[in-house]
């Protein structure tokens, strides 16, 4: 098995390699800088644990107005015998399309023939295959546009885990908030607690792309809508996307102690309107001790 990963490794590292090669301009590549050189580290020693998967996003240009559409990629250790993890998205794209474009995807990459790499082959198939999917986006749009009152729903999802550490972990929420136009908070520590409102399509990305590939104890405890015919901006709670740190109990030596001071976490729901999501994320009711 351990021979298989390594060749499986290597093959990923080509694929990179070769993409690179093939979109050298900024931008059009995202990948963490961390990411290849840990794999490298990993096949020079394999007798540690396992890097983790490479993971990035290629930026692709479609049609005469080079419009853009994402195709964000995730590679299990074991590809290319095992079947990487594609999803291709765009603002230009309405959700019913972007749906159709994501299945019309698997079903190619499902035809392909086992072993071989494929990402290449999927960012062609979305350059050559997208253009009809952003046209009815489009003729959506200019329908929707006539309509008398166009409203929004402001989108606000409360998620619970039982601890958030790790430094990769907390980039990639902040990334990924900051990239969907999210706004709310991430606490940090034990319990971990993450808020996200906007627009419900990147509030449902985001908790699909936090989850994902196996972050098990975190749960969304609640969610709220709410339908405007103004701008969601005015019903935001928070301005930016936070970073919570409050004083913490116990050990900082022992990371399981890490226990974070819900006291003054209840103080900062009670000034954002939202004290009564204290008990919905704990199932107790939250009291401020007398100062």
């Amino acid at each position: 098995m351990a021979v298989a990963v390594n060749e499986c490794l290597e093959l990923q590292l080509l694929e990179v390699e070769m993409l690179l090669s093939m979109f050298p301009k900024k931008g059009e590549i995202n990948l963490d800088e961390d990411a290849v050189p840990g794999v490298q580290r990993y096949l020079r020693n394999t007798d540690g644990a396992l890097p983790p998967q490479l993971e990035y996003s290629i930026a692709i240009d479609v049609g005469e107005a080079k419009v853009k559409v994402e195709l964000q990629v995730l590679l299990p250790h074991m590809y290319p015998h095992v079947a990487p993890q594609l999803f291709a998205r765009s603002d230009a794209l309405h959700r019913q399309q972007q749906l159709q474009l994501n299945t019309g995807l698997a079903s190619h990459i499902s035809s392909l023939d086992s072993g071989e790499l494929c990402v290449f082959e999927a960012v062609q198939w979305v350059k050559d295959n997208s253009l009809p999917y952003l046209e009815n986006s489009k003729i959506s749009s200019e329908s929707a546009s006539k309509a008398v009152v166009v409203k929004e729903t402001l989108h606000r999802m409360w998620i619970y885990s039982h601890h958030i550490y790790r430094q990769e972990l907390r980039k990639k929420i902040f990334d990924c908030a900051k990239k969907l136009n999210l706004t709310g908070f991430c606490l940090t520590g034990k319990p971990g607690v993450i808020c996200v409102e906007g627009l419900r399509e990147n509030c449902e990305e985001f908790w699909r792309v936090i989850r994902y590939p196996n972050w098990k104890h975190i749960s969304c405890k609640h969610v709220e809508n709410i339908e405007t015919d103004r701008s969601i901006d005015n019903l935001r709670l928070f301005r930016a996307f936070e970073d919570l740190q409050f004083q913490a109990h116990g050990d900082y030596g022992l990371r399981n102690d890490y226990h974070m001071d819900l006291g003054q976490f209840l103080e900062f729901l009670k000034k954002h309107q939202s004290g009564h999501i204290f008990q919905i994320l704990f199932g107790v009711e939250g009291k401020l001790s007398d100062k």
